[in-house]
């Protein structure tokens, strides 16, 4: 099932359960779906959609840590229930060695021998492991290797 109809048929299934926090989240995602429809002039395939939730969800972590300096436990545990279901429609994160092992490969698929040729290598394993891992993760583990 395309993922945008997946999105669609779990709105439908949240609003008779009356699951107003699912509804919420899944509405919001749609909603950033159509504007960007709109914008581009054309449906969105799979990967785009993807890529706009991966985005939800960063934008959830950011929230969160930044709750958490300011001390709202209140806003912590809202956002952290909204990222536990926008997570339900991301592929399954790599693992830390299948990650390290990505970047390995990368690593030797652009011969990169120091730290200049991060972004070489960022490119490389982004492209591969398509938002299976979060960027600043990637980001870390490729300057340790690298250096």
């Amino acid at each position: 099932m395309a993922l945008k109809s997946r999105l669609e048929a779990e709105m439908k299934s949240a609003m008779k359960e009356k699951d107003r926090e699912r509804l919420s989240v899944l509405r919001m995602i749609r909603s950033e779906i159509k504007n960007l429809e709109i914008q581009e002039g054309h449906p969105l395939e799979d990967p785009a959609i993807l890529t706009l939730i991966s985005k939800a969800a960063k934008q959830r972590r950011e929230s969160i840590a930044q709750f958490q300096k300011g001390g709202r436990d209140d806003l912590v545990q809202k956002e952290t229930r909204e990222l536990q279901i926008i997570l339900e429609y991301l592929p399954q994160q790599l693992s830390a060695d299948e990650l390290r092992q990505a970047i390995e490969k990368a690593v030797a698929a652009v011969e990169a021998t120091s730290v200049k040729d991060m972004g070489a290598v960022m490119k490389q394993v982004m492209a591969d492991v398509g938002g299976r891992a979060d960027g600043k993760e990637v980001q870390q583990l490729v300057r340790d290797l690298l250096s």
